[in-house]
């Protein structure tokens, strides 16, 4: 999620029977013994730690040692371990968003897991891929999630849903008076702006023959990124989104007018099920309409999951309980107690979470989405796009010059703070 940065497969997995603590690389006798009475800290993510409660109990029975589980929100753990690690008062067992990854093994805060091809297999491929840097895994998933379409059923109903954002322009301006609107999205955010950009041909970073993002590759100004963004400005030109959206704030804005009936849809994520349930507002949820070129929009995938910190004494029992806490027993229990749609392929095709609208949204919605970047360059990408976005927006900037501005300044940035590219 976008709050994230600044954040379902559909083969089937052969079902798992042997205990997955048994997957990972195994101890030896020795060190087995040394592990035995020891305490292994999770940083675990705010309000979420009652999805592993059972998972840690289990395993701490098994291993005769103590598990000790701290919240902390999620993005904020590797700048936590950048402290603590050092100072041994870190994690061994740490949760974190996909797109740190790369930053997270280029500062050597995190280990390479040695994970069997079975257990990898568990998961989807955009998921485990989230964790992968140079072919090697850093990291096992834990659930996903993705952006789709809120809508206030007491506004609109499902028949009356319009299927293309061109159709939700067109719906937008019959209903838009200034005080109440149609469809509403962050597009000032490239996190949501790519939805629209990408659905055209935009990307980020291409790929090299190697299947390794190219930082030397930019495609936010491309001919397709420039479509999608004069798509997008036409909606604030036109007054079909209010000035209050736009910057920081807007994210607030967006919301209020959700959970005021003040807006018929929306673009969001499972993020927000509970605080628009808690709003009383009559809402489904739905994946993001196509595009007048046939095409989904798209979305980025964001990915949650369990690393083992390069400062923990216990490596590999650390290891261990990582795979353990993202099986696909303990990856469903956890969904429900925190309804965050799971990673495992397998759980895309459960009837039990699959009666959840946000679960399904995200599933389907996840057909069109694509990886956020896990390479550290995609840091310089956030703000120079952003504020090329914002000027479009508010009618500032054209929107190709403001995107070139955009993808000189992030180039020019990747040059100062990344070698080699």
């Amino acid at each position: 999620m976008k709050m994230v940065k600044k954040y379902a497969g559909v083969m089937l997995c052969a079902a798992v029977s042997l205990s997955l603590a048994a997957c990972g690389p195994q101890e030896s006798s020795s060190e087995k013994t040394s592990s035995k009475g020891s305490e292994l800290v999770v940083w675990e993510d705010k309000e979420k730690s009652i999805g592993i409660k059972d998972a840690v109990a289990e395993f701490e029975k098994e291993h005769d040692i103590k598990v000790k589980v701290v919240e902390k929100p999620y993005a904020q753990q590797i700048e936590d371990l950048r402290m603590d690690g050092p100072a041994g008062t870190g994690p061994d067992v740490l949760t974190m968003p996909g797109d740190q990854i790369g930053t997270a093994v280029t500062e050597g805060l995190i280990k390479e897991l040695n994970v069997e091809k079975d257990v990898q297999s568990l998961y989807t491929d955009a998921s485990i891929q989230s964790q992968m840097v140079d072919q090697k895994l850093y990291g096992l998933p834990k659930a996903v999630e993705t952006t789709v379409l809120f809508y206030n059923k007491d506004l609109i109903s499902e028949d009356e849903l319009p299927q293309t954002l061109e159709e939700w322009y067109d719906y937008s301006r019959k209903t838009a008076d200034g005080s109440k609107f149609g469809f509403l999205a962050l597009f000032d955010q490239i996190y949501y702006a790519q939805s629209v950009m990408g659905g055209y041909g935009g990307y980020i970073f291409g790929k090299g023959k190697d299947g390794n993002y190219d930082p030397s590759d930019l495609g936010i100004n491309n001919e397709g990124a420039v479509k999608g963004a004069e798509l997008i400005q036409k909606f604030y030109q036109d007054g079909l989104f209010p000035a209050g959206i736009v910057g920081e704030q807007g994210i607030n804005v967006l919301e209020s007018l959700f959970t005021e009936g003040k807006a018929a849809a929306i673009i969001s994520g499972p993020w927000n099920v509970e605080a628009f349930s808690k709003a009383g507002i009559d809402y489904d949820i739905t994946k993001l309409p196509k595009l007048e070129n046939g095409k989904n929009m798209s979305s980025f995938i964001g990915v949650k999951s369990y690393n083992v910190s390069a400062f923990s004494k216990h490596a590999e029992l650390a290891q261990e309980l990582a795979v353990f806490l993202a099986n696909e027993k303990n990856s469903k229990k956890r969904y429900e107690q925190t309804k965050e749609v799971p990673a495992v392929q397998s759980l895309a095709s459960d009837t039990a979470i699959m009666k959840s609208e946000a679960a399904r949204a995200v599933t389907e919605q996840s057909r069109f989405s694509e990886q956020t970047p896990n390479i550290p360059e995609m840091n310089e990408i956030w703000t120079p796009a952003d504020s090329a976005l914002q000027t479009i927006a508010t009618g500032k900037a054209d929107p190709k010059k403001a995107l070139d501005q955009a993808a000189e300044t992030a180039k020019g940035q990747m040059k100062a703070k990344h070698s080699g590219t």
